[in-house]
């Protein structure tokens, strides 16, 4: 008996498996509930149907999470196909229609075929664990954000001088905006009472905020259409973004204590740039094994700070940014190279270097980010953390 091929078109709560022989025949086609029995039928089904069987799925996580880990619980190899090429690999195969079962055949004769997509492995506790709290933060950050837009035109649409005047990040001027919205409010309280006001609730350079939301006050006599009812909104939406800044924190505190249980925790927060929380995102993006990239070029592909070639015919050397690439992984190497920049000095030179051969802000800030990748990869590669003066080599 052959190996099996088997491909299985994940959904949130029905999957539908093919499985195929080492010629492409069609050995079985069936669709099963994300439900353990189910699942474990399966399985059984299609190892009577060979000696070894090679499993793809086109999701990593989620909805294809239980059957991930019943295959990898049960030593069955799988790798993951994405959506997007499975559906240009669709375009080779015959017909035009798109079903379950076509799509769930394509991702088995793709892992028949292909030897270049990622297995899927057991993750990492801490990994795992990571992944689900920075994925967490990047939820609330992004509710956070939108709060503070729906504020910021809320509040210009009554006071526009004040929303000028005050950084609605800032606890300070969202405590403010709890207790008073409007310039007349303001006028009534005047700067001594509200200081004072703002010291009880422990905010800090209470004597500026005050000065500055009366002065802004005083420049604004007019009462807008509406002004009472976005009041009350406003209220409502500065204490929303409090405490979705305290939810923030609270993981924050959540994330750092668990990503020092990492054996790499050292290592990854020495390089100038990664902090706690994007050094917790980077392994929350890669699983924190290198060895499953292989190459420091691969990890730089996979984030896509590496140019790949554009060349055709004559024309050679051309390159481009890539189009398939860790989107998050991209964001923490981009923002950790912006960070080196303030705070190392051989970050600096560098970007400055790439800005005087005539290289755009970003691109220069891509190069550096590129020439990070190879810093991190051999620092994680022999277990050591970063030093701005790189050690020397001892001779016998």
């Amino acid at each position: 008996m052959a190996t099996i091929w088997a491909g299985i078109d994940a959904g949130k709560t029905h999957h539908h498996c093919v499985a195929i022989d080492d010629s492409g025949r069609r050995l079985l086609s069936r669709r099963v509930a994300n439900d353990e029995p189910e699942l474990l039928e399966l399985l059984t089904a299609i190892l009577a149907l060979g000696d070894d069987a090679m499993w793809g799925i086109d999701l990593a996580d989620g909805g294809a999470a239980l059957a991930i880990t019943i295959l990898l619980d049960h030593n069955q190899p799988v790798h993951y196909i994405s959506g997007r090429a499975i559906h240009r690999a669709s375009e080779s195969y015959r017909g035009e229609g798109k079903t379950d079962a076509k799509d769930a055949a394509v991702i088995a004769d793709q892992v028949r075929i292909r030897r270049d997509l990622h297995p899927l492995r057991t993750s990492n506790a801490t990994v795992t664990d990571l992944k689900i709290l920075t994925g967490r933060r990047t939820d609330l950050v992004a509710d956070r954000t939108r709060s503070v837009n729906r504020l910021r035109a809320q509040l210009t649409g009554i006071f526009p001088g004040l929303e000028r005047a005050l950084d609605l990040t800032n606890a300070g001027p969202l405590m403010l905006l709890t207790g008073y919205q409007t310039p007349a409010a303001l006028r009534r309280i005047g700067v001594k009472r509200l200081e004072t006001w703002l010291r009880n609730r422990k905010v800090l350079r209470a004597d500026r905020l005050a000065e500055t939301a009366v002065h802004a006050a005083e420049r604004q006599h007019t009462s807008l259409p509406g002004e009472k009812l976005t009041a009350q909104l406003v209220h409502t939406l500065a204490a929303e973004v409090m405490a979705l800044n305290q939810q923030v924190a609270e993981l924050d505190k959540a994330i750092e204590a668990r990503f020092r249980e990492h054996r790499d925790f050292e290592v990854i927060t020495s390089m100038p740039g990664l902090g706690v929380i994007l050094g917790a995102e980077f392994l929350a993006a890669t699983g924190g094994d290198m060895a499953f990239f292989g190459t420091a070029d691969r990890l730089a592909g996979f984030g896509g700070v590496a140019p790949v070639p554009r060349d055709s015919g004559k024309i050679s050397g051309n390159f481009r940014r890539p189009r398939r690439y860790n989107r998050r992984l991209q964001r923490v190497f981009y923002i950790s190279a912006l960070f080196s920049i303030r705070h190392c000095d051989e970050s600096r030179r560098f970007y400055e270097r790439k800005r005087a051969e005539g290289k755009h802000h970003i691109q220069a800030v891509l190069a550096l980010a590129r020439r990070r990748v190879n810093v991190l990869w051999a620092l994680l590669r022999d277990g050591r953390t970063y030093e701005a003066v790189p050690p020397t080599a001892h001779t016998a």
